[in-house]
């Protein structure tokens, strides 16, 4: 796992942040084996800049957190496709009828991830993974939640080995995620980590649009 505590200016966007981390994934460039998995909305900006400089194909892998009741930004937890839902236990024990918020709250998450699945593919077939190097990319790590819920819904495809790679991230949570993956690159790991936010010097929020146009001219380049 590539690391450094060390402080450093922010990135300019999502874009300069994939630009960043792919010079550390430079080992994984022109093979066939290589797929670029980004997880929506942000770390698709992120994941097209990988994909670019190692000259692999970007794909979309939908993830949806399970924000808190009244504090959205707090995860209880993680859905993926395949059925896949992991939870924050320290907080999901602090809800009271825990077992019926997060039914309700995974319901409502699950129309959201059907509902862009179908968007961003846009009549594409899910990619066939079966033997891949899949480096699974967002634009950083906080809870971990959604980052863990991918990396095992991706068990289901058989795939030869998961890369989680993101620009910035709490140090605890990529320790956390590098044991259960094959490996983690993260560019920078700061010690006064409090939010990926803090590390962007423009942190807005990317559109499905945005989403949409970076696929198809990932796609578009690799015909």
């Amino acid at each position: 796992m590539w690391e450094s505590s060390e402080r450093r200016r922010p990135f300019r966007d999502r874009a300069e942040a994939g630009r960043t981390l792919a010079a550390h994934l430079q080992n994984f460039a022109n093979r066939d084996d290589v797929v670029v998995l980004a997880l929506p909305r942000g770390g698709v900006t992120v994941g097209y800049e990988v994909a670019l400089a190692l000259h692999a194909p970007l794909e979309v892998f939908v993830v949806r957190k399970l924000g808190a009741p009244g504090q959205p930004e707090l995860a209880l937890g993680a859905i993926a496709s395949g059925g896949v839902r992991v939870l924050n236990d320290e907080i999901v024990a602090q809800l009271s009828n825990a077992a019926q918020v997060l039914d309700r709250i995974a319901a409502e998450e699950q129309r959201e991830l059907e509902r862009r699945e179908r968007e961003y593919r846009a009549g594409r077939p899910p990619p066939d993974l079966q033997g891949k190097v899949v480096i699974l990319a967002d634009d950083g790590l906080a809870t971990g939640a959604t980052m863990r819920a991918a990396a095992r819904a991706l068990h289901q495809f058989d795939i030869a080995r998961c890369v989680v790679a993101v620009p910035v991230g709490a140090p605890e949570t990529c320790r956390a995620i590098a044991a259960e993956v094959d490996e983690v690159i993260c560019a920078i790991m700061p010690l006064d980590f409090h939010g990926v936010g803090q590390f962007y010097r423009d942190f807005a929020q990317t559109t499905d649009a945005e989403v949409c146009e970076l696929l198809t001219r990932a796609a578009l380049r690799r015909l």
